[in-house]
Order: C-alpha cells, then sequence, then structure tokens
C-alpha cells in the first residue's frame, strides 16, 4: 500500500496474503459500534426495568440486526478490497458517520414503539443511506477497477441501489407501527440476500483468517457492554449501601461471566475451516448477528440488575437476573450452531456441555427465587460458560483436534 495514500485501484486483496490481520482504519470503524451497542442496550433496558418486555424484545431485534449488518456489510467488503487510500478512507468516514447518526435514532424509536402509535425511525434510516451511499459508490469503483469481478461488484452496486431507493421510501413515508416494522423486516431480508446472488456471480478475494479475526475483534469490543452493564450493577450497590459483600460479587460475577464468554468464543475453529471452505462463510458469517446481539443482550440484562438494585425499576430481581440468563442461554445456543455449521459434524460431547451450561443457569435462577441476592445469582450465572471452558481445556480440545485432523484428510 502507498505510504501517501494517493488514489489506487480496488483490484482485489490477496485472499492467502501471509500476516494478513486488521488495519487501523477498521479498528476505528469498530469504535463506531461501541455507541452503537450502547444505545441500543441503554433503550432496552429502560423499557425492560418498567415491565414492557415486549416493546423492549422488539426494539432491540431491530436495532441490533441493523448495526450488526451495518457492521457485515462493511467489513467484508473491506476484507476483499480495502487498499488503504485516499477515497477508501473517506468512504469509511461517511460510513462511520451513517453509524453514528443511525444510534442517535435509537432513542426516538424505541420510544415510538413504547407510545405504540407511529413509527419514528427516520434518523435510523438517515444513518443507513448514508451508509448505503458509501457502499454503492465502492462497490461502483471495484466494477470499474476489477474486471474479473465486475459482474459481482455491479451485482452488489445495483441491488443496493434498489433497496436503498426503499429506504428512501420507508424515510419520507409516515407509517404505523405494524406497517413501519414490515417495511424494515421487508428490506432488511432483501439486503440479506444481496451478497447471497451476487457472490454467485464471482466471489470476492475475502481473506479467510482475516475476516475471522474481525469478527472476534467485534465480539470482543460487544462484549464491553457486558463489563459497562457490571460497573452499572456494581455503582447501583455502592450507591445504595456503600462498598459490601454484594459489591464485590456483582463485579466478581460480572467481569467472570464477559471473560468465561470471551474465552468460548474463541474456541471456534473459524479461520482454519473457512480457508478450507469458503462455501461455509454464509452460515457463519450470518449467524453471528445472533450471537453479538446475545452479548449485547447481555449488557442490557446487567443494566436491568442495575435499576433493580439502585430499586428504579418496576421489575424485580428474578425477572432482572432472567434478563442477563436469557441472553446468555441464546450466547451458548449460538455457539452450539456456529460450531456445527463450520465443521458440519455433530459432537455428542460439545452438546453435553451445552446443557451442562444450561443447568448451571438454572440453579442461578433457582437461587434468586430461593432468595438469593443478584450479586450470588450473578456469580451462579457465570459458572455456566465455565462449564464449556473446563469441559473443552480437560477434554473438547481433543474432539476438536480430531475433527480439524479429518477435514483436512478429506481436503
Amino acid at each position: 500500500m502507498s505510504l501517501n495514500h494517493s488514489l489506487t485501484r480496488m483490484v482485489g486483496r490477496d485472499p492467502h496474503q501471509h500476516h494478513r490481520s486488521a488495519t487501523p482504519l477498521e479498528l476505528l470503524f469498530d469504535l463506531t459500534f461501541v455507541i452503537a451497542f450502547s444505545q441500543a442496550g441503554t433503550q432496552a433496558a429502560h423499557l425492560l426495568e418498567l415491565g414492557h418486555l415486549g416493546n423492549a424484545v422488539i426494539g432491540f431485534i431491530v436495532a441490533m440486526f441493523a448495526t450488526t449488518w451495518a457492521w457485515i456489510n462493511y467489513s467484508w467488503l473491506a476484507s476483499a478490497y480495502d487498499n488503504d487510500d485516499i477515497f477508501f478512507r473517506v468512504a469509511t468516514l461517511v460510513q462511520m458517520v451513517g453509524v453514528l447518526i443511525m444510534a442517535l435514532g435509537f432513542p426516538s424509536f424505541f420510544h415510538s414503539i413504547e407510545e405504540g402509535v407511529y413509527l419514528d425511525n427516520s434518523i435510523m434510516i438517515a444513518g443507513y443511506i448514508v451508509m448505503r451511499v458509501s457502499a454503492i459508490a465502492l462497490w461502483l469503483r471495484v466494477a470499474s477497477h476489477d474486471p474479473q469481478r465486475r459482474r459481482t461488484a455491479m451485482t452488489y452496486a445495483i441491488g443496493l441501489a434498489i433497496v436503498q431507493m426503499g429506504w428512501v421510501v420507508v424515510f419520507f413515508a409516515r407509517q404505523s407501527i405494524v406497517v413501519g416494522l414490515t417495511f424494515m423486516v421487508v428490506l432488511g431480508v432483501l439486503e440479506m440476500l444481496i451478497p447471497v446472488f451476487a457472490e454467485r456471480r464471482g466471489e470476492t478475494p475475502w481473506h479467510p483468517h482475516h475476516i475471522a479475526e474481525r469478527y472476534g475483534l467485534i465480539v470482543i469490543i460487544t462484549l464491553g457492554e457486558v463489563l459497562l452493564g457490571t460497573i452499572l450493577a456494581v455503582s447501583a450497590v455502592v450507591e445504595s449501601e456503600g462498598w459490601s459483600i454484594q459489591a464485590v460479587l456483582v463485579a466478581f460475577g460480572g467481569t467472570v461471566l464477559a471473560f468465561a464468554m470471551w474465552w468460548v468464543y474463541f474456541v471456534l475453529p473459524s479461520g482454519q475451516i473457512l480457508h478450507r471452505h469458503r462455501e461455509r462463510a454464509f452460515g457463519w458469517g450470518y449467524g453471528h448477528m445472533l450471537l453479538l446481539a446475545s452479548i449485547a443482550g447481555v449488557g442490557a440484562g446487567l443494566h436491568v440488575a442495575a435499576y433493580v438494585i439502585s430499586d428504579e425499576a418496576h421489575v424485580d430481581a428474578t425477572f432482572a437476573l432472567l434478563c442477563v440468563a436469557v441472553p446468555v442461554l441464546v450466547f451458548e445456543f449460538s455457539l452450539l450452531a456456529l460450531y456445527t455449521l463450520l465443521v458440519r459434524e455433530f459432537d455428542p460431547f460439545h452438546f453435553w456441555l451445552f446443557l451442562g451450561s444450561v443447568g448451571v443457569l438454572g440453579v442461578s435462577v433457582i437461587a434468586v427465587l430461593s432468595g438469593a441476592t443478584i450479586g450470588v445469582a450473578l456469580v451462579i450465572l457465570a459458572c455456566s460458560p465455565i462449564v464449556i471452558v473446563v469441559g473443552y481445556e480437560l477434554v473438547g480440545h481433543r474432539h476438536e483436534m480430531d475433527v480439524l485432523q479429518r477435514d483436512a484428510a478429506r481436503g
């Protein structure tokens, strides 16, 4: 790459480049998602502490889809075509602005769902429109510079432009909740189909180990929401009763939970498998949307726990713990599903580990129902992913090695 970042052709990166790693620009881009995840989690937590479960879940699902899909679109394009010239850098800046605008629209979006009359998604959609202008410009540039993949790039550009017209209509139209959400779901599904059709016309040169690293980095970014939720819960304890055993338990439980979730995620052999089987990328890449949402959901649940501890919530401790336990359950299920999608084998041992982790979640709920404090229940809950960590380190790593060896032999 040019040291002065002058304009260069976007002809595609080498998908087999050695030691390919995330760039400083990609890391900077990821920081905007700290804001988006935080906004989504905060708004969902507010509705949850009021006991408005349905509205919180609907708003959170839409906000998380918008956030994760925005990240996925940019990251795969960058893996294949990031030439780090001034055009790409400015296009990335435009995408970052779009993400921030979208995040700024989350409060009014959640509030309108709560009111239940008209859907106020205009600021969110404005952010999406800004991001799509940048993405379309980049794909048109690829079509001009990379004749070998011109059909693929044009499919991306034309597909995004068509769906973009739909987003513009939604931006200007005043919609009821049902109509507005329906339009957003339809347009979201259409956007997800664009890469499926485009890649069939010629695969873009994304780098398997680089894209695996990129997903790992956004997982770490999202785990920051778990730590933020922990800090909020600890602060609530300290403000209500000062430093105490309860504060220590909440701090310890939340931190261990985040650490254990990090540990179990990185047992996935993503880079190795994607290197041999690029065709498995869609299920793996799209499946992360649920996994990332579950991690952010844990952070939102800990935020609800903070409301309960500070006596500001309209729900009880059991509800608050469930707001943490259910996302952890979804996270662990997502991991099992992603592992199975990657290796195309069902390992009974991993399934038993999953059942063991679910059992620990059940114990934490029973504990709080029996009168245990949120701090005690969180420490028990944090042991759920630890079950998977211990099982993997004792036995599971050998299962994974055998799977990789069989896969290499077949390859």
